[in-house]
């Protein structure tokens, strides 16, 4: 091979190797951070919700990844009921359930708002003959994703543990069990037992707290713990 060969050769390697070096540094890197950046893991939620008269409301204590078909599939296999609409026939069907001891399994559950929006999805698990009891959930889909490209739930699990008065404005409402970690805990449990999630992982929520008070004026307390399960994906 000649001098001349030679040092063109290596001309050709050197140009090569500069291409493949701005390719990743300029366009490759860039567009891999822009994607890991939609990562729930990278951003930062106000983890708790609001009434719409703006007082805060439950805390955010689970999470779910995977399509809105995905998570209806989920709860629907685990028993869960998806909750009705509130309307004014609903609102009459709630409260005749809870008088007279009448089965109401698609009850509806009451407007929170989590950044700024009431929740996409809500389902429930009666407890009991009524709609006095039960096991609910409120969901909301973000803007953020997992860690395999599916949107990323955020929610607020509580057990209503009956109907009365609220503390702060008089209105009927549910008051919730003052224990929302076994709430989040028995709503993981659920899911896991059903089949339908892949993996749960811990995420922070709005830390510990002993003495909180909910929109109604209901105390809890958590560890200030959200998790978040991963569904199966459906075929």
């Amino acid at each position: 091979m000649s001098q001349r060969s030679f040092r063109r050769r290596v001309a050709i390697w050197v140009a090569a190797l500069l291409a493949a070096y701005l390719a990743l540094a300029y366009f490759a890197a860039p567009e891999f951070w822009t994607f890991r950046d939609r990562g729930f893991r990278t951003h930062r939620f106000e983890m708790v919700t609001h009434t719409p008269q703006g007082i805060p409301g439950d805390p955010i204590n689970v999470g779910l990844v995977g399509t809105q078909k995905e998570v209806v599939h989920a709860f629907a296999v685990a028993g869960w009921d998806t909750a009705d609409a509130v309307t004014l026939k609903t609102a009459i069907e709630i409260g005749e359930s809870v008088l007279f001891d009448h089965p109401y399994p698609d009850a509806p559950v009451s407007r929170l708002l989590f950044d700024g929006r009431a929740q996409d999805l809500a389902f429930e698990k009666p407890v009991g003959a009524s709609a006095d009891r039960r096991h609910h959930v409120r969901l909301w889909q973000t803007g953020a994703t997992g860690d395999d490209g599916r949107p990323l739930w955020l929610g607020s699990a509580s057990f209503d543990r009956g109907v009365g008065l609220s503390h702060d404005t008089g209105a009927i409402t549910h008051h919730i069990g003052p224990d929302i970690d076994a709430e989040r805990n028995f709503l993981m449990r659920d899911l896991a037992t059903a089949g339908t999630l892949i993996s749960t992982s811990d995420m922070a929520g709005i830390g510990a707290t002993s003495t909180g008070r909910n929109g109604g004026g209901d105390p809890y307390f958590t560890d200030g713990e959200a998790v978040v399960g991963v569904l199966k994906q459906l075929p």
